[in-house]
């Protein structure tokens, strides 16, 4: 490998491999569900969930609400981003380095939906860590696996993320 950046990425990540970090998702609203309904432009979703919680009804989450979250602050201001736009909480291994990343593609397994006002928890680890070379040059690949459970530890959702890190300096070619 010849860009120092990607090799601490890579020396960074398999230090974090299977170090699961535990994360308070908090306890989602039906206001919660909503917005993010019409995010999607899924008023028929709005509809039934404030008919429910009108009957005093459990009100479950949209399919990907769990999955779509990428963080569950009110996330960083602007000038607190990485250059390539992301919080840092969504870029593992990369702190202080220059290099750059981009999402390689994500599956959803859902289990069962949350209900609102149920709390939810997260449990987030890198899994993988492998160096590639393709026609633009090298990177790193990064697997990320995210666990959402309910309170009795059953689980609700499981997300694994690839990410596709590059040396921002054009060191690699």
């Amino acid at each position: 490998m010849s860009s120092p950046a990607l090799e601490e990425v890579l020396a960074r990540a398999r230090e974090l491999i299977d170090r699961w970090r535990d994360e308070d998702c908090g306890t989602p609203t039906v206001k919660d569900f909503c917005r993010y309904a019409a995010a999607l432009n899924d008023g028929g979703y709005i509809r039934r969930a404030r008919a429910l919680e009108a009957d005093g009804r459990p009100v479950e989450a949209p399919a990907l609400f769990l999955a779509a979250t990428m963080s569950w602050e009110d996330g960083p201001p602007e000038d607190e981003l990485r250059p390539d736009g992301l919080a840092r909480r969504e870029s593992p291994c990369t702190e202080g380095l220059p290099v750059r990343q981009v999402h390689g593609g994500q599956s959803v397994r859902l289990v069962r939906p949350p209900v609102a006002g149920t709390r939810i928890t997260a449990a987030r680890a890198v899994v993988s860590a492998r160096h590639k070379r393709g026609r633009s040059g090298e990177f790193v690949l990064l697997g990320v696996r995210t666990r959402f459970r309910s309170p009795d530890g059953s689980e609700l959702a499981a997300v694994d993320e690839t990410m596709v890190v590059l040396d921002a300096t054009g060191g690699d070619r």
